[in-house]
C-alpha cells in the first residue's frame, strides 16, 4: 500500500496523469492526499475533478483557495479573475455533480502522523483546535448555509484569531488561515498580501511555521499554496507546491516509516504568469 501527498495540481491533468503513472498508483491499493488547489489557472480543471472523483476514497482531497473560488464563481457570488481557467467546469454538463463533490472535500486532514492543510496553521492553534475549526467550515460548506457563507467568505479582516469570534468573521479567519496563510506575526496577525519567498516577509512578520511558540511545532504539517517556497522538508513541515502551473513540477511525496519519505516529481508544460 502506497501513501502519497501531492501538491497543487491547479487544473493540470496531463502532468497529474503522468505523475500517477510514475508512482504506479492503483486506487484499489494506494491512497493519494491532494493538498488543495485542484483547479484553476491550468487548462483541464474539469478533467482533474473527473479523474479524482473516479478514484473514490483512494483520493483524499483538501480545499484550497482556488477551489473555494470556483464554488463562489459558480454560485454567482464572485466575478471570475481575468486569469481564471474554470470554464471547463462551469460550462460542463456534469458541472453540478463536480461542484457537489467539491463542497464535500475537507479543510484539514490528520492521517499517518501528518496534519495536512492547504495554506497554514495559526500559532495559537494546537492540532485538536485546528481540526475542530476546519470541521466548522466543512459543515457550513455541506449545509444549507453554503451560499451565505460564500457571499461573506472574502476579505482580510479580522486579521487575527480570537476564540470569541462568531459568524462570518469566525469562518473567514479560519478559511484565510487554512487556505491563504504564508506570513504572520508572533501574535498570529496574518499578512495575506505578501506572496514571495522566505526573505520577502513584511517587517514584523515571519513564515507561519517559524513563529516561536507555535502550538503545532511538534506536529508534522504538510501544505501547498506557496509556489515561491517550493519543496521543503523538515521534521515539522513538508511544503509541496512546486509551481506546476507556473512551469515547474508537480510533486508527490511517498510517506515512509520514521520520516523516510521519497520525493517524486513530474515536469509540467503549463506556464502562467505567477500569482495566487
Amino acid at each position: 500500500m502506497g501513501l502519497y501527498l501531492i501538491g497543487d495540481v491547479q487544473g493540470c491533468d496531463a502532468p497529474l496523469a503522468r505523475l500517477l503513472a510514475k508512482i504506479d498508483f492503483f486506487p484499489s491499493r494506494d491512497t493519494i492526499y491532494l493538498l488543495g488547489d485542484l483547479v484553476n489557472r491550468g487548462p483541464e480543471s474539469a478533467a482533474v475533478l473527473r479523474r479524482l472523483t473516479g478514484y473514490g476514497d483512494a483520493a483524499q482531497c483538501l480545499l484550497g483557495n482556488h477551489d473555494l473560488s470556483l464554488l463562489a464563481v459558480a454560485h454567482g457570488l464572485r466575478a471570475p479573475h481575468r486569469n481564471d481557467t474554470m470554464d471547463s467546469v462551469l460550462l460542463a454538463p456534469d458541472r453540478d455533480a463536480m461542484l457537489e463533490w467539491l463542497r464535500h472535500r475537507r479543510m484539514a486532514i490528520h492521517a499517518h502522523g501528518v496534519l495536512m492543510v492547504h495554506g497554514g496553521v495559526l500559532p495559537q492553534w494546537d492540532l485538536a483546535q485546528a481540526l475542530s475549526l476546519a470541521a466548522e467550515v466543512e459543515a457550513t460548506l455541506r449545509g444549507q448555509g453554503l451560499v451565505d457563507f460564500l457571499a461573506r467568505m472574502y476579505g482580510n479582516e479580522p486579521a487575527q484569531w480570537d476564540d470569541s469570534l462568531q459568524g462570518a468573521d469566525r469562518l473567514r479567519v479560519i478559511v484565510n488561515a487554512l487556505t491563504r496563510l504564508r506570513f504572520c506575526t508572533p501574535e498570529g496577525e496574518m499578512d495575506l498580501r505578501a506572496s514571495g519567498g522566505l526573505r520577502d516577509a513584511p517587517p514584523g512578520y515571519l513564515p507561519w511555521f517559524d513563529v516561536p511558540g507555535r502550538k503545532t511545532a511538534r506536529e508534522t504539517i504538510a501544505f501547498g499554496h506557496w509556489s515561491t517556497l517550493g519543496f521543503m522538508q523538515r521534521p515539522d513541515i513538508i511544503s509541496l507546491d512546486t509551481g506546476c502551473v507556473w512551469g515547474g513540477c508537480l510533486s508527490a511525496l511517498r510517506l515512509g516509516p520514521q520520516g523516510t519519505h521519497e520525493l517524486i516529481q513530474e515536469k509540467c508544460e503549463q506556464a502562467q504568469v505567477p500569482g495566487d
